[in-house]
């Protein structure tokens, strides 16, 4: 099974957001109208700390994560790394490609000088939470958020 990991491009925004839809929450929080999604990507093109990464198996987008790369004053100044939307195309999980994709998060982020990776899961994703604990996370805080407004709205 070879899988390269790349930079998304423009043309993969319709199989990132095929992904994120095929999911129980993200059925219902994805919109099938494409244009805002190419928007929101064109923007991030211009944040180099912003990236949508792809899983590439034989020209099929089967794997897809955000990573953001973040500098701060705590902990001793650290950069740390933000990883979001961790999906794997339903017909391929449990075959170890999220542990690839995650080894390729890791090394993306110490390659930024990064000495910390953090990521959120939603409450009700029992699987994700033993796939993360697996691989080395810990569940050592408590995620707040609140919503500011419906992105349809904007």
């Amino acid at each position: 099974m070879t899988i390269v990991f790349r930079h998304a491009i423009a043309a993969d925004v319709p199989a990132i957001i095929g992904l994120l839809r095929d999911d129980t929450l993200g059925k219902t929080r994805e919109m099938d109208e494409l244009a805002i999604y190419h928007r929101a990507f064109a923007q991030m093109q211009s944040e180099a700390t912003n990236q949508i990464i792809v899983g590439d198996q034989n020209d099929r987008v089967i794997a897809t994560y955000q990573i953001t790369f973040i500098l701060g004053l705590s902990l001793k100044a650290s950069r740390r790394a933000l990883i979001e939307s961790v999906r794997v195309a339903r017909d391929l999980r449990r075959q170890g490609i999220g542990k690839l994709m995650m080894q390729d998060a890791e090394r993306r982020a110490r390659e930024a000088g990064c000495s910390l990776i953090q990521l959120t899961t939603n409450q009700s994703r029992d699987n994700a939470h033993r796939f993360y604990a697996g691989l080395g996370f810990t569940p050592s805080h408590i995620g707040f958020k609140r919503v500011l407004s419906d992105p349809e709205d904007s």
